[in-house]
């Protein structure tokens, strides 16, 4: 691979991207149950909280911050710190599975009404953010991988960054727009049984991603004592 060709930057990029999109997550869980309530229009706002929290942490690593973030005390605090931030995302989901009723209506936007213009276009961004910040194995993999291709890019300079980063999101946004327009599309085929057996599936394994986390950050507090 010549890491001084931008293209082959964006190529590898894009492809080691997918790779990691492609493996079940909170963030695949939390794409399912925003499409399923709110239509497609969820897919892409969460992929942009997704992105605007990978072009912040981008422009830290730039400055600096990926020795914090590689540091033993940073992985166990995101690590338990996403713990609990998506067992209450998995609890506030689990709650509603009983009284949720599936109701499309001609625009397509059903599932407790319509998205308005303050706070429902802003929740799936705002829940890209949080859920792709809770996983600690996101904060790994751009402490190392990440950080590595980061580095060979900037050999180009901000064409070679520029490849790098657009390759990754890309790949997010292919994936996770794929999805929300599998789930979107059968929409109008749910009845209120299918989509609370949908919302609590996305429930417990947002539950399961979240105790694996904190499994993953009370080994790492225990082996540091």
């Amino acid at each position: 691979m010549d890491f001084g060709n931008p293209a082959a930057i964006f190529a590898s990029s894009f492809i080691i991207a997918l790779s990691g999109a492609l493996m079940p997550g909170p963030l695949l869980a939390v794409t399912i149950r925003h499409t399923s309530r709110r239509g497609f229009i969820a897919a892409p706002l969460l992929v942009l909280g997704h992105a605007i929290l990978e072009a912040a942490l981008l422009a830290l690593l730039l400055f600096g911050l990926v020795e914090w973030i590689k540091g033993e005390r940073a992985v166990t605090a995101i690590a338990l710190v996403g713990c609990a931030m998506l067992l209450r995302m998995a609890a506030g989901m689990a709650k509603e599975v009983r009284t949720l009723r599936f109701a499309a209506d001609a625009d397509g936007v059903g599932a407790e009404g319509t998205i308005s213009a303050a706070g429902g276009w802003m929740r799936p961004v705002i829940d890209g953010i949080v859920t792709s910040a809770s996983n600690p194995y996101w904060s790994l993999w751009w402490a190392t991988i990440g950080l590595g291709y980061l580095l060979l890019s900037r050999g180009q300079g901000a064409v070679g960054v520029l490849a790098f980063f657009s390759g990754h999101i890309l790949a997010d946004a292919a994936w996770y727009l794929f999805v929300g327009t599998a789930v979107s599309a059968g929409r109008g085929r749910f009845t209120d049984r299918a989509y609370r057996i949908v919302v609590g599936a996305c429930a417990a394994c947002l539950a399961f991603f979240a105790l694996s986390f904190g499994f993953f950050g009370m080994l790492r507090l225990i082996r540091s004592l």
